[in-house]
C-alpha cells in the first residue's frame, strides 16, 4: 500500500511498532462485506431459513451477517424488498451500540446515504419520530430511498446544517447519533482513492466541522438523553481529542462506558471504544456514548396539525377498495403538500422553513379525480393489509421482469389496483386490467 508517509508516523505512535505491522498485514487480507437484515419486515430466523447466502453473525450487530461478495446480494428481489441492507460490518457498531427505544425521538444528523438510519427506524419499529438529515442535498436522495425501500413510515428526512436544526429543535431528541464527517483512515482498504485524499488540511477541515457538529447537538438533546459520536478514522485528534474538548466545555455530559468485547479496543479516553481491522472483521470505527445530565427546561413544541381538504375522499375510496379494513396504520396524522397526501408522525414540531425533503409515510398523489398510489406506501405494507396481491416466487422470471418494469400476463379475473411481492414481501404497486399486469414500478427504481 502506497500510505501517505505522516499518516504512517502517526499509526505507529498510536499502536506501537509490533501492532502497527500486523494492521499493515491487514492489507494484505480480504476485506469483510456486511449485509443487515430490516426487522422491520422479517427476523432473523425467517432470514436464516432461506439460507440465501453462507453468512457469519457480525457479534456486535445483532441483526448482521457477514456475507461473501462473490454473491452479490443487490442482485437479489429481496434487496428490492427492502429485507437487508448491504453494510460494512464495522459501519453497523454505532447504532447498535446507541440505546434506542420504542416511542422516542431520534435525530441521525449525519444521515447519508441511510445505513445508520435505516438501523435506527428499525430499532423504534415504526413508533416514535426519527429525523434523518444530511446536509448534502445530493447524498440525500440516497438516503430518502433507503429509508422508503426499509418500509419505515416515521421518520422525516432533511437537507439542513446542524446550527438551523439546532434552532429548530432544543431539548427535543432522546437519543442523537452522529456519524461524524471525517478523514476517513478506517476505508483505506476498502478505497484507495480516499488515501489519495488524505493530508492535514483535510483533518484540519473535518475537526472543524466534528467540533460544530457536537456543539449543536448538545443543545438537542434532552436531560437524560445520549448521543453516540463515531468516525470511521484512526487519528486521536478527530476522536478522543474531539471528547476531551467537548467535555471540558460541557460539564452536564459524561462519558457512558462502551463495554470492551468482540476485538474492540479501549480508547485513549476511559469508556471510548476503537475497532481495527487487524483485531475484528470489519475496517475499523470509533466510538463514543455521551450521556446530558442536567435537568432542562420543558420545552412546548407547537406540532404540526392535521390539515386535508376534500380530496381525501379520493384516498377514503383507494382505501376501501384495495386496503383491509385492519391494515396497520401508523399513529399519526394526515397532511397535504400541493398534490401529496402524507401520513406523518404524532408529536413532529413543526418543519415550516426548513428544507424537508419527506414528511412520513407518502401515501400518494392526486391526479385529477383519483389517487395513485406512491411506491413508498407500497413498501410500507405487507401481504395482509391489501385485499389482492400477487405473489411471485424468487425463482420465478416474472419478478425480475416486474422489477425490470416490463409488462406481464396474469392469469388473474378481477382488474384493479394490487399489491406485487416476492415470496409474500412486497415489491410495489401493479394494475390489472383484462389479464395483463399493468406495472407500476418507478423508472428510477428499474433494475437494468
Amino acid at each position: 500500500m502506497n500510505l501517505p508517509e505522516q499518516y504512517v508516523k502517526n499509526m505507529k505512535k498510536l499502536l506501537g511498532e509490533k501492532e502497527f505491522e500486523q494492521y499493515l498485514n491487514c492489507f494484505e487480507q480480504k476485506r469483510y462485506a456486511g449485509l443487515r437484515i430490516n426487522t422491520l419486515k422479517w427476523n432473523k430466523e425467517q432470514f436464516l431459513e432461506k439460507g440465501l447466502f453462507d453468512t457469519e453473525s457480525v457479534y456486535w450487530c445483532d441483526e448482521g451477517y457477514y456475507y461473501n461478495e462473490q454473491l452479490r446480494p443487490a442482485k437479489h428481489p429481496y434487496y428490492a424488498a427492502g429485507l437487508y441492507y448491504i453494510q460494512e460490518p464495522s459501519a453497523m457498531s454505532a447504532a447498535a451500540i446507541l440505546p434506542v427505544n420504542k416511542g422516542e425521538c431520534v435525530l441521525d444528523i449525519c444521515a447519508a446515504p441511510g445505513g445508520k438510519s435505516t438501523q435506527l427506524g428499525a430499532k423504534l419499529g415504526q413508533t416514535g419520530v426519527l429525523m434523518c438529515n444530511d446536509i448534502s442535498a445530493g447524498r440525500t436522495k440516497a438516503l430518502l430511498k433507503n429509508i422508503e425501500c426499509f418500509g419505515i413510515t416515521n421518520s422525516i428526512v432533511m437537507s439542513e446544517t446542524p446550527q438551523r436544526l439546532s434552532e429548530h429543535f432544543v431539548q427535543y431528541f432522546d437519543k442523537i447519533l452522529i456519524d461524524a464527517p471525517c478523514s476517513g483512515e478506517g476505508m483505506f482498504r476498502k478505497d484507495k482513492d480516499i488515501i489519495k485524499k488524505w493530508n492535514d488540511d483535510l483533518i484540519t477541515h473535518c475537526i472543524k466541522q466534528q467540533k460544530e457538529i457536537l456543539q449543536y447537538c448538545a443543545i438537542m438533546l434532552k436531560a437524560g438523553g445520549m448521543m453516540l459520536y463515531s468516525t470511521c478514522t484512526f487519528s486521536p485528534k478527530e476522536n478522543e481529542y474531539i471528547i476531551k474538548e467537548f467535555l471540558q466545555q460541557h460539564k452536564e455530559f459524561h462519558i457512558v462506558p462502551i463495554e470492551i468485547k468482540w476485538g474492540f479496543e479501549k480508547g485513549m479516553i476511559e469508556g471510548c471504544a476503537r475497532l481495527f481491522p487487524h483485531k475484528i472483521k470489519g475496517e475499523g470505527h470509533f466510538l463514543a456514548l455521551l450521556q446530558k445530565k442536567t435537568e432542562n427546561t420543558k420545552f412546548i413544541f407547537e406540532t404540526e396539525k392535521e390539515q386535508i381538504d376534500n380530496r381525501i375522499s379520493l384516498f377514503w375510496e383507494f382505501e376501501k377498495q384495495v386496503l383491509k379494513p385492519n391494515w396497520q396504520k401508523i399513529k399519526g396524522i394526515y397532511k397535504i403538500y400541493g398534490d401529496d397526501l402524507c401520513y406523518i408522525p404524532e408529536n413532529v414540531p413543526i418543519l415550516k422553513g426548513l428544507r424537508v425533503l419527506r414528511s412520513g409515510l407518502q401515501l400518494g398523489t392526486f391526479k385529477k379525480n383519483r389517487f395513485e398510489p406512491s411506491h413508498t406506501f407500497a413498501l410500507a405494507l405487507n401481504k395482509n393489509d391489501v385485499n389482492y396481491c400477487i405473489d411471485f416466487s424468487s425463482k420465478q422470471n416474472d419478478v425480475i421482469r416486474y422489477l425490470k418494469g416490463e409488462s406481464i400476463v396474469v392469469e388473474q379475473q378481477k382488474d384493479g389496483w394490487c399489491v406485487v411481492c416476492v415470496d409474500g414481501y412486497t415489491l410495489g404497486w401493479a394494475k390489472v386490467q383484462k389479464g395483463r399486469l399493468k406495472n407500476k414500478y418507478p423508472v428510477s427504481w428499474k433494475w437494468e
